[in-house]
């Protein structure tokens, strides 16, 4: 039988015949328990995105105003950009879950997110014949390595919009795999999706790896249903307030220069902590060495496959891609573990000890969450005294803040103190400011650079870094500049 007759004649994951029906309760009470653990114990982690603030300042605007601005309102640089603003809806949602319960309801509902995600991988494995052993391995391996905490603030399960790419593109993933009945699904969450992150490419990118697998397999019936689900989603896709000028939102973050200034977007060598990365290289290394030598034994899904050697590559070319290789590579590699396990106990008694432990680690959550509650904070780079001080002795000040202080600036000050820059970037900056910032953001100081900025934005006051002593010598020392205040982290130095 040659390839294309043996993919027509098998099964769309590459096996033939039925998988038995098995109790599965178990696998999905440890896994959501387990991971849901340790996503809260790293609570002030989720809440550790510099972003953080200017979404909550973003919500609270729409909200009051019952509109999405058009332009930024808080920023003095802003010239006649518009301000693209592609998770105005996850804004809304995490402003109005803050209004009424504080932080703790915004990381509730990101560890939620984790724990579906999580459920979402399971279902995907245990429904292509994977046992629970394997299962929980795997599943639990990726569900422990794709948040990235130890790049901080570059994470991915996280209190910010990329949450819901995070949880969408696994669904879309799932409900791929689950066959033509439930893709008529799709286009309604696209609906949701497009509104909540600009992300929403990577769900085409799935659909049409499915799409090109069922052309490659002469398997029709599926071709037709992924063709019509992906016109569907290109449909939802204009249900937004931007309607078909979120394109100029999107590519307005993509492919832009901004990009290799900002962390998650660079190579994954960049992002390398040591010791913390070690465990994210020995599970790639275990995935690429089963798929060399054990690849053609194991019969896993051709997509799943595609996918996740996509984003590992894709993922050392640019950081933020390679949490979603952990995600599809999940489901291989418990079809490889499952083909390397000797004969396991009866399937029910497995299930009745991971139903015990998942119990257990079910009630540990509330103790854990205790534990963690009072360090549940926004990032202290700019603290809220930082601002009061701003809006108290610079209230009408010409600005210059580093970026990562932006968000921050927005949230406790709301316009007050306008500001210069933020990590909305290309979003609501010209590109002329832009490259004009990053030329300033260096560990030595190009005196041109600054005297010509400062000059050419009328730039009253500086906020900085406080650990930058050669800024500090460059405009105490040289320019005849005043350190008028510093914080934990920022300084504040005024134009004489």
């Amino acid at each position: 039988m040659d390839a294309r007759a043996s993919w027509s004649s098998s099964r769309p994951d590459g096996s033939s015949g039925t998988i038995p029906s098995r109790p599965t309760f178990g696998t999905y009470a440890f896994l959501i328990t387990f991971a849901c653990a340790f996503y809260l114990s790293n609570a002030p982690l989720l809440l550790g995105h510099y972003d953080l603030g200017w979404h909550l300042a973003a919500g609270d605007l729409i909200r009051a105003h019952a509109a999405i601005p058009f332009q930024d309102p808080w920023s003095f640089t802003l010239g006649d950009k518009q301000w693209f603003n592609l998770s105005w809806l996850w804004d809304v949602i995490a402003s109005r879950l803050v209004q009424s319960t504080g932080l703790t309801g915004l990381v509730l509902l990101v560890v939620a997110c984790g724990g579906m995600i999580v459920g979402c991988l399971a279902s995907a494995c245990l429904g292509r014949g994977a046992s629970a052993i394997s299962v929980c391995i795997a599943v639990f391996a990726a569900g422990l390595l794709y948040p990235a905490y130890e790049a901080a603030p570059n994470i991915y399960l996280a209190a910010s919009p990329n949450v819901a790419t995070m949880l969408f593109c696994v669904v879309f993933y799932r409900v791929c795999l689950a066959g033509t009945k439930w893709l008529l699904l799709l286009p309604a969450m696209m609906v949701l999706w497009v509104n909540l992150h600009g992300g929403f490419l990577i769900g085409f990118l799935v659909i049409g790896v499915f799409c090109g697998t069922a052309v490659l397999q002469q398997d029709w019936p599926r071709c037709k249903g992924y063709g019509l689900a992906g016109l569907g989603c290109a449909a939802a896709v204009l249900v937004n307030p931007l309607g078909w000028r979120i394109h100029d939102g999107v590519t307005a973050t993509m492919g832009h220069f901004v990009q290799a200034n900002i962390g998650e977007w660079l190579p994954y060598s960049h992002n390398v902590e040591m010791p913390g990365s070690i465990p994210g290289m020995i599970y790639m290394a275990t995935f690429v060495a089963l798929e060399v030598y054990r690849g053609r034994q194991t019969p896993i899904p051709l997509q799943s496959r595609l996918l996740a050697w996509l984003f590992l590559l894709l993922g050392f070319y640019q950081f933020r891609y390679m949490s979603f290789f952990f995600l599809f590579s999940a489901l291989p590699l418990a079809l490889h573990i499952d083909q390397l396990l000797p004969g396991s106990p009866p399937a029910r008694e497995i299930q009745k000890s991971l139903l015990i432990a998942g119990l257990t680690g079910a009630l540990a959550l509330p103790m854990i969450f205790l534990h963690v509650a009072p360090e549940l904070e926004l990032p202290q780079m700019v603290s809220e005294q930082d601002a009061d001080y701003l809006k108290a002795h610079l209230p009408h000040a010409r600005l210059l803040n580093h970026w990562n202080a932006g968000g921050l600036l927005i949230y406790y000050t709301r316009g007050a103190v306008p500001l210069f820059v933020d990590g909305r970037a290309a979003t609501a900056y010209p590109d002329d400011l832009l490259r004009d910032y990053f030329k300033l953001v260096r560990e030595d100081i190009d005196e041109t650079a600054w005297d010509t900025i400062i000059d050419k934005y009328r730039i009253d006051a500086v906020l900085w870094v406080k650990d930058h002593k050669q800024l500090r010598q460059f405009l105490v020392e040289r320019r005849g500049w005043r350190e008028d205040y510093a914080g934990q982290y920022e300084s504040v130095y005024v134009k004489p």
